[in-house]
């Protein structure tokens, strides 16, 4: 769509501290000076914030500030002043009790962080699940002209001769060790082989996923999604993106310009073409809430329900991202959605041109690994929401990382109150359960937890394990790994701490799920399930103090992205007031 670039030169934001003479100005700029910075660099040109999210505890991170000298030197080299920022980090690999409590907290410190700093442009330096959309949320928030750039991928894992992907293969060979088919110590031998470089998870887990999110939103350059971390190409898109960030600043080019409702369109038909992580649906929700885009659970299942799913990667499918960076990545798979008329061809990128000018001449270079529409690992791809007396606000299953013959499926519920009782429970060989019944989990929500942590797809009990039995239905209102897979139902909202249906199921209550009809339903009448309701009482812990507490006391539901309800919402880029 078209954008006129404002004016330039003219006042930048950055010069309400560091422009003129007067004491405050003075006191800004020659703080700053004791690093050695020149004169010069403070007469009006662009001042980058490299936000950067850069930790140690954060592995796939781990390599961002090697990447943020190639930003810098882009942004050196087109006439701007970077200086890099260290924001919050939240690890999905460290971070107790979920990296997904933190996300709304690192979106709302890297805001101020923004807000309060004399920065006109902003790039996003991440890669590790949370990472990318809270820095997406605090950009959206703000509306300083930002662009994102990712750690990358890390290199496909290798064991025994045979590739292996990072968290997949984790959850396989786990189930692997308790049916008796594989022995701790192969199972510790693989551990070396997974994760042998640095970079994200090498599936279409939600790293990748949320790379892509960030790229079909227009909020990166084009391919920035797959390239592997280790790989030189990295490092020119992040200088590349160094330069960028500067004239996007000239020419006030702002995440509001870019993340309309057509770029959430593309995305969330991108994330079924890709078979993308459950979790982006939280995550593009939140998004969406902070840019004022009115994006709900029913315009994803509209969206992505007649998307062919075409990417051919684990969990869903078989190959890992270094396959799909090879084969041409994101683009292709873009082109692949325009030529079939379901991709919005003319919204605006960080690049300035639309989406389509961007990848209308790219090629495909593996057609096993994206494949031809008739090819498709599944033709009705994307996020399925089920709604029903279960989930009267919605549930999200994953179809092309789920089995066909539990797609339409009637059993009985076997509960865990909560994950301190599933693990209790689960290997307990007098469990009274088979591969016929429905796993039910309850309290692991946004409250519950507290922060939703991804526990939703329980690994089986050993003895249904041991019959060969891969997968059975799973139900909860937690979350689960992009790299997982199975019949795992999703985001149950309500969840049970806020008194949800899911509260009251017991073990013994049949539940059918139909994926094509859209619907989860508990087999009890409305009257059965309304007295359950007013009996029901809290059974979760509740935070006394702290950042739980008012995480808990303010998080919304799963169907609207789980964001802080004070958190929604564009407040802008004002420059605050000087106290000095």
């Amino acid at each position: 769509m078209p954008f006129t670039p404002a004016p330039w030169p003219r006042k930048l934001r950055s010069q309400h501290w560091y422009g003129g003479t007067s004491r405050d100005t003075i006191y800004h700029r020659g703080w700053l000076k004791n690093q050695g910075y020149p004169d010069d660099l403070f007469d009006g040109r662009p001042v980058i914030g490299i936000l950067n999210t850069w930790s140690e505890l954060t592995p796939c991170n781990g390599h961002l500030n090697e990447l943020a000298e190639k930003v810098k030197a882009g942004i050196w080299e087109a006439g701007g002043f970077p200086l890099e920022v260290p924001v919050f980090s939240a690890s999905e690999n460290t971070f107790r009790p979920t990296a997904m409590m933190f996300r709304n907290l690192a979106a709302m410190a890297v805001e101020e962080a923004m807000r309060g700093q004399p920065i006109d442009g902003a790039v996003l330096m991440v890669g590790c699940d949370k990472t990318t959309p809270s820095l997406l949320m605090a950009a959206a928030s703000t509306d300083i002209p930002s662009i994102v750039v990712s750690g990358g991928p890390m290199l496909n894992g290798w064991w025994r001769g045979k590739p292996v992907g990072a968290g997949t293969h984790l959850w396989q060979f786990s189930e692997a060790v308790k049916a008796g088919e594989m022995s701790q110590y192969e199972f510790l031998e693989a551990e070396a082989a997974v994760t042998r470089s640095a970079g994200s998870c090498n599936t279409m887990g939600t790293a990748s996923t949320m790379a892509s999110m960030a790229e079909a939103l227009g909020m990166a350059l084009s391919g920035n999604a797959a390239i592997p971390a280790v790989d030189a190409r990295r490092r020119v898109m992040a200088q590349l993106t160094g330069r960028r960030i500067v004239q996007m600043v000239k020419d006030d080019l702002k995440p509001s310009d870019v993340m309309t409702r057509e770029a959430f369109e593309n995305a969330i038909r991108t994330n079924a073409a890709i078979g993308g992580s459950t979790n982006a649906v939280i995550h593009i929700l939140a998004i969406a809430g902070r840019v004022g885009i009115d994006l709900t659970l029913d315009d994803w299942d509209r969206l992505g329900r007649d998307v062919p799913t075409i990417v051919n990667l684990q969990p869903s499918g078989k190959y890992l991202m270094e396959e799909f960076f090879y084969a041409g990545g994101l683009p292709v798979v873009l082109k692949r959605l325009g030529e079939a008329g379901i991709l919005h061809k003319d919204a605006l990128t960080v690049s300035g041109t639309t989406i389509w000018d961007e990848i209308k001449d790219v090629r495909n270079w593996n057609e096993d690994v994206i494949l031809p529409a008739d090819k498709a690992l599944t033709q009705s791809g994307g996020v399925v929401v089920l709604k029903g007396n279960l989930a009267p606000k919605g549930a999200v299953l994953k179809p092309s990382a789920a089995s066909p013959h539990l797609m339409k499926h009637r059993g009985r519920a076997v509960v865990f109150e909560d994950i301190d009782d599933y693990k209790a429970r689960i290997e307990d060989e007098a469990l009274d359960i088979d591969e016929t019944c429905i796993m039910v989990l309850k309290n692991c929500g946004p409250k519950g937890y507290p922060g939703m942590s991804e526990v939703g797809n329980m690994g089986l009990p050993p003895k249904v394990l041991r019959k060969g039995i891969t997968d059975m239905v799973r139900i909860s209102d937690a979350r689960m790994s992009g790299t997982a897979y199975g019949t795992v139902v999703l985001h149950t909202t309500p969840e049970a701490a806020a008194g949800g249906p899911l509260a009251v199921v017991r073990s013994g209550d049949m539940i059918e799920i139909d994926v094509q009809a859209r619907r989860i339903h508990l087999d009890i009448s409305d009257e059965e399930l309304a007295a359950r309701l007013a009996q029901w009482t809290p059974t979760h812990e509740v935070p006394a103090s702290g950042y739980a507490w008012l995480h808990q006391q303010h998080v919304q539901g799963a169907d609207t992205g789980a964001d802080l309800d004070f958190l929604r919402g564009k407040r802008g880029r004002d420059v605050g007031r000087d106290s000095h």
